[in-house]
């Protein structure tokens, strides 16, 4: 897999060619407000982008004007126009090497190695894995965010899938947000961790360092359960699975028990003792999603994928031995 880019083959899309979506209000809503209502509703938009579309009146309600107070009673009719934000105006689709583990016309299935960025943002606006797809997939560009539903960090390797339709996106964000989408992690800790259990705390912005995340009374709930797959002296590779998917969860969470990973840059600390050089060599968060499962949108049938380590994982466990 290569993170390199081409200029050639370099495609270019107009977010505001996407149609306008017209959608019934479903009965279990009744009784909502409209502005809480619609997240339910376009799982697919963030929260804020919703409410600004509606406060501009780009969503209607019965083909009338929509308030974000008035209530709903089930049966109306909203359309909704997506307007483009600025990092949606202008996409690139790049040659870049994607190993996909699974494709049919509804999901695609990607083992990211790490380096690779997810989706464009500050600094890193093209040479991206939603690049990526939209080479590999063009008719991605009628998907928002071209299919993507979650991601990993830039330099966690592993496994992602990706929505080929709206509702396939659709379906899959639900899953999110219902839980039910497996992902598990093998992640390779500093110190002896003595066995399996859990770590729950609320994950949220560190209040000193503004681009971290740390444990705090004012986060969103978070859970990683962990059991050990193999102690090296110093060092345990554990296995990690999610209950919820909250930025940087698990290297907050093993950080914040004492057992930051190995590599990390950020969540590091200076307590940690590495008699092995190999530990300091790492270049990257020794974190990888080894394992993803979830329900298909279209069959119905529950797909299960696995990915063995990395190689640079691999070289280091060798060299821990």
């Amino acid at each position: 897999m290569s993170g390199r880019t081409s200029d050639l083959n370099t495609e270019h899309y107009s977010a505001s060619a996407v149609a306008d979506v017209v959608r019934t209000v479903p009965p279990e809503l009744s009784g909502q407000r409209l502005d809480q209502a619609l997240a339910r509703m376009f799982p697919e938009h963030s929260r804020s982008r919703l409410q600004a579309w509606l406060r501009d009146g780009h969503i209607r309600l019965d083909s009338r004007a929509a308030k974000p107070k008035q209530k709903i009673w089930g049966g109306e009719q909203v359309r909704l126009a997506p307007q483009p934000g600025p990092e949606d105006l202008v996409h690139v689709a790049e040659r870049i090497d994607l190993q996909v583990v699974y494709e049919d016309p509804s999901v695609i299935v990607i083992d990211k190695p790490a380096g690779l960025v997810v989706h464009p943002g500050s600094g890193n606006w093209n040479g991206t894995m939603l690049n990526a797809l939209l080479h590999h997939a063009p008719e991605l560009a009628r998907v928002p965010r071209a299919g993507i539903v979650h991601r990993l960090d830039k330099d966690t390797s592993g496994l992602l899938v990706v929505a080929r339709t709206l509702q396939a996106q659709t379906d899959l964000v639900r899953q999110l947000q219902a839980r039910t989408v497996k992902r598990d992690y093998l992640a390779l800790v500093h110190g002896v961790v003595a066995g399996q259990g859990s770590v729950a705390g609320s994950i949220g912005r560190d209040a000193r360092v503004r681009t971290r995340m740390a444990v705090t009374g004012r986060g969103k709930p978070a859970l990683t359960h962990y059991r050990v797959r193999r102690r090296f002296g110093e060092v345990t590779l554990l296995e990690c699975s999610l209950s919820t998917g909250r930025t940087h969860q698990i290297r907050v969470h093993m950080q914040s028990i004492g057992h930051p990973l190995v590599g990390d840059p950020v969540y590091r600390t200076a307590r940690v003792r590495r008699a092995n050089p190999a530990l300091d060599a790492f270049g990257r968060q020794a974190l990888h999603a080894w394992r993803l499962a979830f329900v298909h949108p279209a069959s119905a049938k529950t797909m299960q994928f696995e990915s063995p380590l990395p190689a640079d994982m691999q070289d280091l466990l060798s060299a821990l031995q």
